[in-house]
Formats: C-alpha cells, sequence, structure tokens
C-alpha cells in the first residue's frame, strides 16, 4: 500500500503567509466580532445590520437585487431575515405587479433601531480605521471591491 500524499511544511507556511481567502476571512471574523460585541446591547449582529442598511432605501428592493449586493445566494438571505420579521423590524411582501417575487421593507421599528445602530457603527468603525496606516482603509476598500 502507498502512504498517501503528503503538503510539504513549505506550502502550508506560504499559505498561512500568502492566501488572500484566509487573510480575508480573519480579518472578517476580527471585524465581525468587534461589530457584534459593540450591537450586542441593541440586540443586533453586524450581520442583521449591514442586512438592515441594504433595505434602507425608498423604493423596497427584491430579495434577489440584496441578495447580490451583499455577496449571498437567496436561502442564506430569506434565513438571515426571519429574525428580523419575528421582531417586527422588516416585511417581505410580494412585489408588484409579479407577486411571486417578494420585496423587503423596514419597518417603523425597524428604521428606529438602525437610526440607534447607526452611532454604535460609526464610533466603532472610526476606530478600526484609526488603527489601519494613514490611507490603508481608502486602499482596503478598493481592493476589496476589486476583488467582489
Amino acid at each position: 500500500m502507498s502512504n498517501p500524499l503528503e503538503v510539504p511544511r513549505e506550502v502550508t507556511l506560504q499559505v498561512r503567509d500568502q492566501c488572500l481567502c484566509l487573510h480575508a476571512q480573519r480579518a472578517a471574523r476580527a471585524l465581525a466580532r468587534r461589530f457584534d460585541a459593540a450591537f450586542r446591547p441593541l440586540g443586533l449582529t453586524n450581520g442583521q445590520f449591514s442586512l438592515m442598511m441594504a433595505l434602507n432605501r425608498p423604493d423596497p428592493p427584491s430579495i434577489g437585487s440584496v441578495a447580490a449586493f451583499l455577496a449571498m445566494d437567496r436561502t442564506s438571505l430569506t434565513a438571515a431575515l426571519k429574525p428580523l420579521q419575528r421582531r417586527g423590524l422588516v416585511t417581505v411582501t410580494p412585489a408588484e405587479p409579479d407577486r411571486r417575487s417578494r420585496v423587503m421593507a423596514l419597518t417603523p421599528a425597524g428604521r428606529g433601531l438602525l437610526a440607534r445602530a447607526l452611532p454604535v457603527w460609526a464610533a466603532v468603525h472610526a476606530e478600526v480605521e484609526r488603527r489601519l496606516p494613514a490611507g490603508a482603509a481608502d486602499a482596503l476598500r478598493a481592493a476589496l471591491n476589486a476583488v467582489t
């Protein structure tokens, strides 16, 4: 019987040091924990805040358009909406004229919670940006936008 192929340690170190996906995942998790902790007193997660922000527009968006904007699949978005619906923060209704499609909107309670969450987001976001070297936040946003 032959030995299974092994990945050399040098390759493991190369992936550790150079893998953009790994570095983006680690940074995303660290940022998510920071924002989750800040939003916890409001009963929100960072993902719920982002989702509610994506719904903060004059005309209710479709599930497909928000899923594309948030780089989520429709099933995950639908699951993420459920707790917000249960809390009365978001509505999901049939679209006009094609009632097979669904659109989402913030309720007055959702808009109020989002308004209370905004200063929390602004404070944490400013602190994160302060920790970065000058100009790095803009460069990071540009680089991440190029990927998505």
